[in-house]
């Protein structure tokens, strides 16, 4: 088994590593290649990544290369993991919008549309690439926003899925508190990408006991905490939701916060320089504690658990995915890309029925997906006003002025990602 990973020189890559190398009997990987454009981080990646395989026996041969259609030609699933502009452009993502007293982050709002817009053209060249390579191949987007860069990839006729971590590290987190082990923990989970509410806890699988109420009950001081939300918040929503939704619950208080301290781009850069420090030592064959405060948790596991599962040899049945609405929710068009629990296998991700969502959470999330549609459409065929119509429909934007301010300085802050600016 060949698998590919675009994107390999990011410092995310050996958590990927190790998890291949842990679960091989659920993914034998044979053969892995990083692509990157960066070849002085591709040789430090590439070869912690060695040594990490060495040191746990894995007999899986990694090559790496920045010949993209070298790395995808008889792959059977391609990993994208990519960040155009890097955490430059990332930085000006977090910091522009607040001028206008918008949030800044890098999926949510203004910042999340302008990823969305550098992203979209480049993912979807990749993808022609690797189908040419080998129709046959999945691709795993990890790349954020990942809803509206995997609904690019469905609507243009690709394998594709979308995958996050927010759900399994809320499995991992619950299974903790409950003292049971991750695999029996069966996440009600729906939403979009990054705007998604836990609204039942299961034991068992799908129709097990729903243990939501007594997580809330015994454990909502430190599930708010992680949250960042009062514990009277989830007390009345009678949910868990995904730590983005405190950018729309509140809003104005995050807006406060990111103007008195650094960006998360300019901690990270910081974090990413360190740890490409400590992968050039030839004694480190290990993926280093710091790495578990770089982001991602578990992404490995839940990689590898997605691509066996797509590629026929293991992994879960029902694993959270972002992939095509198809009736799951039926307030929302068939062909928008929601994040819920699927059964996954070969022929790729079918929705499990959603039990009806409250308005409460319906309404935002049909709101969303009109903006992640606008969204696209501005990706796909640029202009300042399909930019502007993007932003405009955005809950946490909605007014002509504001818009109109976020539009000239998104486009005067990413020109050179923006065949037509």
């Amino acid at each position: 088994m060949k698998l590919a990973v675009v994107g390999g020189g990011s410092t995310y890559t050996p958590e990927l590593v190790d998890g291949f190398a842990r679960l091989r009997d659920t993914l034998p990987v044979e053969e892995l290649v990083l692509v990157d454009p960066a070849p002085d981080r591709l040789e430090l990646v590439g070869g912690l990544a060695r040594r990490i395989l060495a040191r746990q026996g894995h007999p899986g041969r990694i090559t790496t290369t920045g010949d993209l259609d070298a790395a995808v030609e008889g792959a059977d699933a391609v990993l994208l993991q990519l960040r155009v502009g890097g955490q430059a452009a990332r930085n000006e993502d977090e910091t522009w919008p607040l001028e206008c007293g918008c949030v800044g982050q890098e999926t949510t709002g203004a910042g999340g549309l302008a990823k969305a817009l550098r992203t979209v053209p480049v993912v979807l060249d990749i993808a022609e690439r690797v189908r040419r390579a080998n129709p046959d191949a999945w691709i795993i987007d990890f790349t954020n926003p990942v809803g509206i860069v995997t609904r690019a990839l469905l609507q243009a006729g690709h394998k594709a899925a979308g995958l996050c971590n927010v759900a399994i590290g809320f499995q991992r987190k619950f299974a903790a508190l409950l003292g049971v082990a991750a695999t029996d923990v069966h996440l009600d989970h729906v939403g979009l990408n990054h705007l998604t509410w836990e609204t039942g806890v299961r034991l068992g699988g799908p129709g097990g006991e729903d243990v939501l109420p007594k997580l809330l009950a015994e454990h909502g001081d430190a599930l708010a905490g992680d949250l960042r939300l009062p514990r009277g918040v989830l007390d009345r929503l009678g949910v868990v939701p995904s730590y983005y939704l405190r950018y729309f619950y509140a809003h104005d208080e995050v807006v406060r916060e990111l103007g008195t301290k650094p960006s998360r781009a300019a901690e990270v850069a910081a974090m990413e320089k360190e740890l490409l420090e400590m992968y050039g030592d030839p004694a480190l064959d290990e993926k280093p504690a710091l790495l578990a405060k770089r982001g991602g948790a578990y992404y490995s596991e839940a990689a590898v658990d997605l691509a066996a599962a797509l590629l026929g040899g293991g992994g879960s049945p029902h694993q959270v995915v972002n992939t095509y609405n198809r009736g799951t929710l039926p307030f929302l068009p068939d062909d928008a890309v929601v994040e819920v629990q699927a059964a996954v296998g070969r022929d790729g991700a079918a929705p499990l029925p959603v039990a009806p969502v409250d308005p409460l959470f319906a309404g935002l999330i049909a709101n969303v997906t009109a903006y992640e549609d606008l969204a696209l459409e501005a990706a796909l065929r640029g202009g300042r006003e399909r930019v502007f119509r993007a932003l405009l429909a955005h809950p946490l934007i909605g007014q002509y002025a504001l818009a109109d301010g976020l539009t000239d300085r998104l486009i005067a802050h990413n020109r050179e990602h923006l065949a037509w600016a």
